[in-house]
């Protein structure tokens, strides 16, 4: 009893912490792109709490767990600040980082990925909603980032991006199924969430494009 409470609460922490760390990598990705995009104080903030938090508050709510905990949790709140905080008074340092845009997203995709998937189980969703819903968390804040900035989601035109998450997503469920210890499979999908979107962006991996007969107007393809 005892030693089965002591896996619950490690699980439960591990959890937490990849919940906080996601939220804030990803708000630092928003508040980066706010930044480019020259968006005030205020916009930067904004962007920094959409990026880290909209993906799970959609999870929250599809899943029952309501008030969300991005709109109860002060510490949620405070590292998705403090990301804003910092990228807009520090900017040329986080400016030094390569592509950090690209870079934090792929974590903050890759961290959400594998908490959203096994919050989703814990609420007692089966295999193949608690693998969609994992890559609906990772993906989420950054569609809601580039819809605010007025761009074509990642998702839609970026290298694996839904598949990458959807990967890690899978790699969680598989590991509760296989009855894993949830922080070995959170590591290992994360890794390959990461290791996919990474690749992908370095290497230019994309899933195949519809060929148009004519290009139209204003497209890139010849």
């Amino acid at each position: 009893m005892v030693h089965t409470l002591s896996i619950t609460l490690t699980s439960a922490s591990f959890l937490r912490v990849l919940d906080l760390v996601g939220t804030f990598v990803f708000a630092i990705s928003g508040a980066v792109a706010a930044a480019r995009r020259r968006l005030d104080f205020f916009g930067v903030l904004v962007l920094s709490y959409v990026a880290g938090n909209f993906g799970g508050i959609t999870r929250d709510v599809l899943i029952g767990s309501v008030p969300p905990e991005a709109l109860t949790d002060g510490a949620i709140l405070f590292v998705s600040v403090l990301a804003g905080l910092i990228t807009f008074f520090r900017y040329a340092d986080v400016q030094k980082l390569s592509n950090p845009v690209l870079l934090f997203d792929a974590l903050g995709l890759s961290l959400f990925a594998v908490s959203g998937a096994q919050k989703a189980l814990g609420f007692g969703l089966g295999a193949v909603s608690a693998a969609l819903l994992g890559m609906l968390t990772g993906i989420g804040g950054g569609m809601m980032r580039d819809i605010l900035l007025a761009e074509i989601p990642q998702v839609l035109r970026s290298e694996l991006y839904a598949l990458a998450a959807l990967a890690g997503a899978v790699v969680v469920v598989l590991g509760d199924q296989g009855g894993l210890p949830y922080s070995v499979s959170a590591l290992f999908g994360a890794v390959l969430c990461f290791g996919l979107r990474f690749m992908a962006i370095r290497y230019g991996w994309q899933l195949p494009r519809a060929r148009l007969s004519r290009p139209a107007a204003g497209d890139d393809e010849a």
